[in-house]
């Protein structure tokens, strides 16, 4: 038997095969021909998903609720609402706001994110951070988008550009919830 060689491998350039004799998993499942049965192999991507904001599909139209559910309406005191959403993040089932302002709707971010972080909610309904929002992973942003699972609105179209220029920055002084 051979003692295996200490020098560094370099392949042999008319078959890539290293002079050391370990073949790369490329030229081994290439000459392994398909797995028993027939069947090819899956080629799958191994990049992430793309990043979802927290903005992408959170305002939709009027509808149905999800079965569970809570809804929560536009007329809700802020303390009750704080105390609502601050219980719903420690269940399954998420809930459904229904404004037609984008700082109210950015606050409901705000205060969602605040509840899971165990962060004082009523501050994060009355005084949304912005620069907290936007540095959220996706692992948080998919954490808050499974409590608040979407805001419904009259006018979806405008309230969603109206809550992405507050996202930007493009309006952070006037992101009072009202």
């Amino acid at each position: 038997m051979t003692e295996p060689s200490t020098a560094p491998s370099t392949a042999a350039p008319e078959s890539g095969v290293p002079i050391d004799g370990a073949v790369p998993l490329e030229i081994a499942l290439a000459d392994a021909g398909p797995p028993a049965g027939g069947a090819e192999p899956v080629l799958m991507s191994l990049r992430p998903p793309p990043r979802r904001s927290l903005a992408d599909g959170l305002i939709r139209p009027l509808g149905p609720l999800p079965p569970g559910s809570r809804a929560l309406g536009p007329e809700l005191p802020d303390a009750e609402l704080a105390d609502l959403i601050g219980s719903v993040v420690h269940t399954a089932d998420g809930f459904v706001a229904r404004t037609g302002e984008a700082a109210r709707a950015l606050a409901l971010l705000a205060a969602t994110a605040a509840a899971l972080c165990g962060e004082d909610v009523r501050r994060g309904l009355a005084a949304p951070d912005i620069a907290f929002l936007t540095g959220l992973n996706p692992q948080a942003v998919e954490a808050v988008r499974g409590v608040l699972l979407w805001i419904e609105a009259e006018n979806p179209a405008e309230l969603t550009a109206e809550l992405a220029a507050l996202l930007r920055g493009g309006g952070a002084g006037s992101a009072t919830a009202g």
